[in-house]
C-alpha cells in the first residue's frame, strides 16, 4: 500500500488526499473562470461564487457523511468536526453546492442554470482527480477478486494483503469521460442548464453502477444511500429536461444567447 502521507511540515502530516483535493479545486476554479471569460461574464463573479461554495460544500460533504454514520458520531460527538480524521461524501458537497448556487444567483441577479453550466465541467473533473485520493488512502475499493488473471492494477487494487475491485479507478475514469463530453457538449446545448443536467444524469449513472461494487457504501438500513440519490438525481435531470421541451422554455436568456453566439466562434479544444 502506498503511504498516504506525502510529506511533513513542522511535524504535521500533509496527505496526498489533501494535495489532490486542493489541486482539483484550483484547477476547477481556473476552468470556471476561463469559461466565464469566454462567455463574456465578469470573472470576479465566479471568484466570489467560489468563495461561497467551496467552504460550504465541504461542510455539506461532512454533514452528509455524519448523518449516515450517526450510530458512531452520536457516541463520539467530539469527532463530528474532526474532518481531518476523514469522512466526507461528494453528494453532500453537490447538494450543498446547488443550494448555495440558487441563493448566490438570486442575490447577484444572475441565471442559476447558466452559473451551473459553467461550473459543472469543473466539478466532474475535480471528482475525477479527487478519487485518486482514495487510492492513496486505501479506501473506496470493491469486492474481493479471487481470480489471479484479474489481480492487476487497474482492474484491481492491492489493499491489506488482498486484491479488491479498483472501484475508485472505475469512477475516476467515468468522471473523466463525462468531463470530456460536457466540455464538447456545452457549445451545442439547447437550453441554459443542459450542461448541468447532463452532469447530474451522467455522473448519477456511473455512480449508481460503481457504488453497487463497493464494500464501504454509506447505508440507510439495507439501502445504499448513493445509489438511491443517484436514481433521484437522474430522474430529476430527465424530468426537468422533458418539462423544458414540453413547455417551450426559452432556450437561453437574451444575455446568454448573445454570449453563446460570440463564444461559438472560438475554438476551445485546448481546454481539454
Amino acid at each position: 500500500m502506498i503511504d498516504p502521507v506525502a510529506f511533513y511540515i513542522f511535524g504535521k502530516e500533509v496527505r496526498w488526499y489533501g494535495i489532490l483535493i486542493a489541486a482539483a479545486v484550483l484547477l476547477g476554479i481556473y476552468l470556471a473562470v476561463r469559461e466565464a471569460k469566454r462567455l463574456g461574464y465578469d470573472p470576479d463573479l465566479f471568484i466570489d461564487f467560489c468563495l461561497w461554495v467551496i467552504p460550504i460544500s465541504i461542510v455539506g460533504a461532512r454533514i452528509y457523511y455524519v448523518i449516515f454514520q450517526w450510530d458512531y458520531y452520536s457516541a463520539h460527538p467530539s469527532e463530528i468536526i474532526a474532518i481531518w480524521h476523514g469522512g466526507i461524501a461528494i453528494y453532500g458537497a453537490v447538494l450543498a453546492g446547488i443550494l448555495v448556487g440558487i441563493i448566490f444567483a438570486k442575490l447577484r441577479k444572475v441565471d442559476f442554470w447558466s452559473l451551473a453550466d459553467i461550473v459543472a465541467p469543473s466539478l466532474i473533473l475535480g471528482q475525477a482527480i479527487g478519487r485518486w485520493g482514495n487510492f492513496f488512502n486505501g479506501e473506496a475499493y470493491g469486492y474481493l477478486i479471487s481470480s489471479p488473471k484479474w489481480q492487476w492494477f487497474p482492474a484491481a487494487v492491492y489493499i491489506d494483503g488482498q486484491w479488491h475491485m479498483a472501484t475508485f479507478f472505475y469512477e475516476s475514469m467515468w468522471d473523466l469521460a463525462v468531463f470530456i463530453f460536457l466540455m464538447r457538449y456545452r457549445r451545442r446545448k439547447k437550453y441554459s442548464g443542459d450542461v448541468f443536467l447532463g452532469y447530474l444524469a451522467l455522473y448519477g449513472i456511473g455512480r449508481f453502477i460503481v457504488e453497487g461494487l463497493r464494500t464501504d457504501s454509506l447505508m440507510w438500513g439495507s439501502l445504499r444511500v448513493s445509489q438511491a440519490l443517484s436514481l433521484i438525481l437522474i430522474a430529476a435531470a430527465v424530468l426537468i429536461r422533458v418539462y423544458w421541451m414540453r413547455t417551450g422554455k426559452q432556450q437561453f436568456s437574451m444575455e446568454d444567447a448573445a454570449l453563446q453566439a460570440n463564444a461559438n466562434d472560438e475554438d476551445d479544444v485546448g481546454d481539454l
